[in-house]
């Protein structure tokens, strides 16, 4: 098990080294990825978003798979479909992208709504239907869709509550510091540093280990109930339209085989601020994280009292 642990701290080593100055997000991304969950990643253009996502894939042992999201992609460009063979004369199955291990959405939401609609079963249950025949995903699956800022987005299609629900955290790059800038530039002049990911680091088999023991982290009472809160806070908020669902669960793994409050109180605003809907009065003053941040303000985080054994 240390060994596995090691493996995933030098492949995140790895990734940062190509991608400098988002250490947190990439941490997410293998939180997502142990805790079976999807990540929507967001920021301006040009920030690293699509790099990010081929660097994580390439030291994850797994096929890759992109879909350039646009208006004019169908569904079957997505999941696949079958099409009819002139010379055989018979219907041929073409599968989609989806059916691989880390699938990169780009722009997700530059597609339709029913485009967008494609990926809802392939995220939930790990299977796909195509023309009525249901086909099933070899594990490890992982979606990581990119989007530029709502604001910053005209004639686009915003994914709808069911979707984004059914990603595990909403991750937000910010601009790089000025010395992170210096160094990106001074790197990138000379090569791309993806080119010298040459071979994955982890495997399957270790992360299936890693996948198993997140299931046996302890969630104490103390804990539970303080989550619950939060959740129970978001449906009564005054500004908030809809709240966390039941499927807003939290997972993560930090070297520990227990969850403590403030883990609940860290990770909170990357799993719940995508799933509020809030009130149109509300939307027009603050966004879903400063909600999320007041909720975390209100409840007082729990002191654990012989929980953790």
């Amino acid at each position: 098990m240390d060994s596995i642990q090691a493996k995933i701290t030098q492949s995140m080593d790895t990734i940062k080294n190509v991608i400098m100055g988002q250490d947190e997000a990439i941490e997410l991304l293998f939180t997502a990825l142990l805790a079976n969950g999807h990540v929507l990643l967001e920021s301006v253009p040009g920030s690293g978003k699509t790099k990010l996502a081929k660097s994580f894939a390439q030291v994850v042992v797994g096929q890759y798979g992109r879909v350039q999201f646009t208006p004019d992609v169908l569904p079957g460009d997505v999941t696949g479909l079958q099409f009819y063979n002139p010379k055989t004369q018979e219907f041929e199955l073409r599968v989609g992208p989806v059916m691989t291990n880390i699938l990169l959405a780009d722009e997700i939401n530059r597609a339709t709504p029913k485009t967008q609609s494609s990926l809802l079963e392939v995220m939930e249950e790990n299977q796909t239907t195509i023309d009525g025949e249901t086909f099933f995903l070899d594990p490890p699956f992982m979606v990581i869709a990119t989007q530029n800022p709502i604001e910053s987005n005209q004639g686009t299609f915003p994914l709808p509550e069911a979707q984004l629900d059914r990603f595990l955290l909403k991750i937000n790059m910010d601009y790089p510091s000025l010395d992170i800038e210096k160094k990106i530039l001074d790197k990138y002049r000379m090569d791309d540093p993806l080119n010298d990911i040459t071979s994955p680091s982890l495997l399957k088999d270790e992360i299936f280990i890693m996948q198993e023991e997140v299931k046996k982290i302890r969630l104490g009472e103390t804990v539970t109930e303080y989550l619950l809160n939060i959740v129970r806070q978001t449906r009564q908020h005054a500004d908030i339209e809809l709240g966390i669902s039941t499927r807003g669960a939290l997972a993560l793994i930090r070297g520990r085989n227990y969850v403590r409050p403030e883990d609940v109180k860290e990770m909170a605003p990357y799993v719940f601020a995508h799933r509020l809907v809030l009130s149109m009065e509300a939307s027009l003053q603050k966004n879903s994280g400063q909600v999320v941040a007041d909720i975390l303000e209100f409840i007082e985080v729990p002191v654990e009292i012989g929980e953790r054994d």
